[in-house]
């Protein structure tokens, strides 16, 4: 059943499954829900406490209107931890996709706030053509009522030979208000994660796709502690596409952590 947690702002829809330590919190992509996570809930809610959420103007979750920080990745990052103590889940191992990931890094440099991050093929963190590409494109996605640019953006993040929910993610990217989308990609472009990175207090996880936004030479000159996933024969969705690839990387990672 899903329930809601209020935030500044109105309130965030989430799920709880299963029981264990250490319990975990799965944060999705830009324009997408808290179902884009399903494999990992099935897998991990065997032996673990877990939560999904849908963040702020995505899903069943309150859509405040753009503007003053209201889509700031902090913002988000406040948002996640409320969901983590509403549902009772102390201290959470963050499995954060794309943008997701970016979330979970502002929550991995707060003392005390998670006790892992794991990054599923995270949005650019030290990629800065593509951060400007993001920032030039912003009053492109504001305009994009007839979701042309939206479709055609995301229809960019597949392989040819991904079939993982293709479809329901292409049209799924729109749902999101434009002016939403658009402040979104605006501060993914503006938000310095090489340096937030840097000053993670926890084991940090990232897992590439096969064509990866961030190269891992570039995330461990940013934090030499990281531990690098590579996926194989799968786009962005890497957690829909080789679920069992991108599950036993976590698994591995909990037990190497000790977590």
């Amino acid at each position: 059943m899903t329930q809601f947690a209020s935030v500044p702002g109105g309130h965030l829809a989430y799920d709880v499954a299963g029981a264990g330590d250490p319990p975990m919190i799965f944060v999705h992509g830009w324009c997408c829900d808290r179902s884009y996570f399903a494999p990992q809930v099935t897998r991990f809610s065997a032996s673990h406490a877990v939560a999904t959420v849908d963040l702020r103007g995505h899903g069943e979750s309150s859509a405040p209107d753009p503007g003053a920080g209201a889509y700031d990745i902090a913002t988000l990052a406040d948002d996640v931890l409320a969901v983590a103590a509403a549902a009772a889940l102390p201290q959470p191992v963050l499995v954060g996709h794309s943008l997701g990931a970016l979330i979970g890094l502002v929550c991995a440099a707060r003392p005390g706030a998670i006790r892992a991050l794991v990054m599923v093929d995270p949005a650019p963190i030290t990629n800065e053509p593509a951060k400007t590409y993001f920032r030039e494109s912003v009053d492109v996605v504001r305009g994009d009522e007839d979701r042309s640019w939206r479709t055609s953006f995301v229809k960019g993040m597949f392989l040819p030979t991904d079939v993982a929910r293709r479809q329901a993610i292409i049209a799924g990217s729109s749902a999101v208000a434009p002016g939403i989308a658009a402040d979104l990609l605006r501060v993914m472009g503006e938000f310095d994660g090489a340096i937030v990175l840097g000053s993670a207090t926890v084991p940090v996880l990232s897992i590439g796709s096969a064509v990866p936004a961030n190269t891992a030479a570039d995330l461990l000159r940013s934090c030499p502690g990281i531990t690098i996933g590579q996926a194989v024969g799968a786009g962005h969705f890497v957690q829909l596409e080789v679920p069992d690839q991108v599950n036993a990387m976590i698994e591995r990672f909990l037990t190497i952590t000790d977590l």
